[in-house]
């Protein structure tokens, strides 16, 4: 018998339970003043079964378990139980060092959800799946200069070419993380379509690079399109010209 016949026998002795989130976390990341000692974020369940909840913060490790992560953050409860249509309140309390001042520092808040076993695979052997959700967390000083909102409007655009390659490239000179949920180059001629760059995340300070696609260096490189994400989630269009 073949290795792949063996495995599909093998799975056919489970039953796959549903395989459906139903935690809904209200917000899709988390703004910590560094002059609070907590914040508080709410957690539902959408579902129709009561979910076990397991919650942790790291550094950036997407690898990272309750017990290994590493960040400045407790959570209390870290693990608790949801029942169908009810809510519950995560309290994030700052604890140990103090993250780098003059900037933002961002985390990472997991949320581990574990359904439980539906009354129909009682007695069979079920592959239960958990679902991770993980936003961002950022550690916020009261002290920066400029703010937020207009953090995207100070970033610096310009073109890299190196050969055949080709990246644009976005410097900020802001203390605060600038979060893009997409990145274009506009159409600069009839017919030519805007080309996709992707998303991202561009570090205060640091810079990012979004390659261009293979076959499209060539084309004329004047402007950029670009839209953020704010503190409360939403998207905000913006765009921009590029040096060369």
């Amino acid at each position: 018998m073949s290795i792949k016949l063996l495995a599909l026998v093998a799975v056919s002795f489970f039953v796959l339970a549903p395989a459906r989130a139903a935690i809904v976390i209200g917000g899709t990341r988390i703004v910590f003043p560094a002059a609070s000692r907590d914040v508080s974020l709410k957690i539902q369940n959408k579902g129709s079964d009561p979910a076990l909840v397991q919650a942790w913060i790291d550094d950036g490790d997407v690898t990272s378990t309750p017990t290994t992560a590493k960040a400045p953050f407790a959570i209390t409860p870290p693990v608790f139980r949801i029942d169908p249509a009810q809510g519950h309140s995560l309290r994030i309390v700052h604890v140990g060092d103090t993250p780098a001042s003059g900037r933002e520092t961002v985390y990472w808040l997991n949320v581990l959800e574990i359904p439980p076993k539906s009354a129909e695979a009682a007695g069979k052997n079920v592959l239960q799946l958990a679902f991770r959700h993980r936003i961002k967390l950022f550690h916020r000083p009261a002290d920066l200069s400029g703010s937020s909102d207009k953090a995207p409007s100070t970033l610096r655009w310009s073109v890299e070419r190196e050969g055949a390659r080709t990246q644009v490239r976005v410097d900020n000179p802001s203390p605060y993380y600038v979060s893009f949920n997409a990145v274009s180059l506009p159409a600069t001629k009839p017919g030519e379509a805007p080309l996709s760059l992707g998303g991202g995340m561009v570090d205060p300070g640091g810079y990012a690079r979004f390659p261009v696609a293979e076959g499209q260096g060539r084309r004329r490189i004047d402007a950029v399109a670009f839209v953020t994400i704010n503190d409360y989630g939403a998207t905000v269009p913006g765009s921009a010209a590029i040096a060369e």
